[in-house]
């Protein structure tokens, strides 16, 4: 296995902006090359730009088979054979399940998920060749799941049984399969559910400690940890991970709490669709806009 980073080749995904952009200039920081995957390329190219290592940036749709099947041999010309790959590439939606609109809908589990598969596919034989790494970046909503976000809580949920289903399916091949648990982060998605009454009301309603925004330089720092480590599990925030035994109780005290709050919400007003958030959303709808 790689050690010597400065030696190694990175892929991160939904790199231009939020904790895709964050673990880039982490992984940069340890001298790895680092492959940009998104489809924002002049952002991504803002990103590499002032980075101390070799980069190249790639405008890609991650559930594009055959444009990722192309980037990843592109990858492997002109960075090394990528020995760490970082399924980061997510959107998300809110709103009531019953009135949500399909296309949409969809294209969250598309993005989370498919995206997540179609990404380790593409890149694993690079990874049985270095005998590297893959990293699922998940979320509390795997194992927290929220009302009014069906579509991202189901697609996280999807994404980390697909990671362990496939580090128990590669582990007799010595390539690593982690999954990180990443918490409320202070990137454009999360500031712009914060300005849909509902969504930022029921976040109001968790605990004090578990309403708390990251920045996204300490969550990368955090999430970095897995590649250093090769970790099974990562959580950004650390104490997450004393959540995990409580999570059979997590859907009962969501549910006692949504009784109420959303009986409340709607008679504050209907409660509408957000579509998909942030400029990584919005970046994803204008790309398949006809």
């Amino acid at each position: 296995m790689e050690t010597d980073s400065s030696r190694r080749t990175a892929v991160v995904t939904g790199a231009a902006r939020g904790l895709g952009a964050g673990l880039v200039r982490e992984l940069a920081g340890r001298g790895m090359r680092v492959a940009l995957l998104g489809l924002e390329g002049e952002r991504m190219e803002q990103v590499a730009a002032d980075l101390p290592v070799e980069t190249r940036c790639y405008e890609v749709d991650v559930t594009d088979d055959d444009a990722m099947r192309r980037v990843a041999a592109a990858v492997t010309e002109g960075l090394g054979t990528p020995s760490v790959v970082v399924a980061n590439a997510g959107v998300a939606e809110g709103g009531p399940f019953a009135t949500s609109d399909a296309d949409t809908w969809r294209r969250v589990i598309e993005v989370n998920l498919i995206g997540s598969a179609v990404t380790a596919r593409v890149f694993l034989p690079a990874l049985l060749a270095s005998h590297g790494y893959f990293l699922q970046i998940a979320s509390t909503a795997a194992f927290g799941s929220a009302p009014l976000m069906s579509a991202y809580c189901a697609s996280k949920a999807g994404a980390e049984s697909f990671a362990q289903s496939l580090r128990a399916e590669l582990a007799h091949q010595h390539v690593g399969v982690g999954i990180a648990y990443v918490h409320w982060t202070g990137t454009d998605m999360i500031r712009d559910a914060d300005q849909h009454r509902a969504l930022r009301e029921l976040r109001a309603h968790m605990p004090p400690g578990a309403r708390r925004t990251y920045p996204v330089r300490r969550v990368a720092a955090w999430t970095a940890r897995a590649v250093d480590h090769r970790s099974a599990t990562v959580y950004a925030p650390p104490w997450l991970r004393a959540v995990q035994p409580l999570r059979p109780l997590l859907p009962l005290a969501v549910t006692a709490v949504s009784r109420w709050a959303l009986p409340r919400l709607a008679r504050q007003g209907p409660v509408t669709q957000t579509g998909l958030l942030g400029g990584g959303g919005q970046a994803d709808q204008a790309r398949r806009r006809p």
